[in-house]
């Protein structure tokens, strides 16, 4: 009796110290971002590079944002907001999903980049879509690999 109770003492002890220890992978999330979005053909569309730091609630910080493409509809100064949902990590592996919009506004009016997906370890993909001024629409998918 007390020795079943001694391994289920010690393997709840490492179950908890475990999970505990486990929130220190979340900050697989942080670092330099490299993302590739094609449109529906396969063709680029755009091409940045940027810095995610997790934050507490599943926002994410995001500095040092800079479009690596020629984007018209993004001439001006532009604002990154993201989402990270943190569905579990294993062996220093994060998954979970992710959201981000980057917009401007301009004469011409506002131009919103909305992208939606998943992160498995070092690598985001998912959706993006393009809403805005005349000539600043469109849709496709995106890769975002980490530095």
């Amino acid at each position: 009796m007390y020795k079943s109770s001694g391994i289920i003492m010690l393997l709840l002890l490492g179950f908890f110290t475990t999970q505990c220890g486990s929130n220190s992978n979340s900050g697989n999330i942080n670092g330099t971002w490299t993302a590739n979005l094609t449109n529906p053909d396969g063709s680029p569309a755009f091409n940045f590079t940027t810095n995610f730091t997790q934050q507490s609630g599943g926002s994410i910080s995001i500095t040092n944002f800079k479009f690596t493409t020629s984007a018209s509809c993004f001439s001006g100064p532009t604002t990154q907001t993201g989402s990270f949902g943190l569905s579990g990590t294993f062996n220093g592996n994060v998954t979970g999903t992710f959201g981000m919009n980057i917009s401007t506004t301009s004469s011409t009016g506002t131009n919103q980049l909305a992208l939606q997906g998943a992160v498995n370890g070092n690598t985001i993909t998912g959706t993006w879509t393009l809403s805005g001024a005349t000539g600043c629409s469109g849709n496709g998918n995106f890769t975002i690999n980490k530095s």
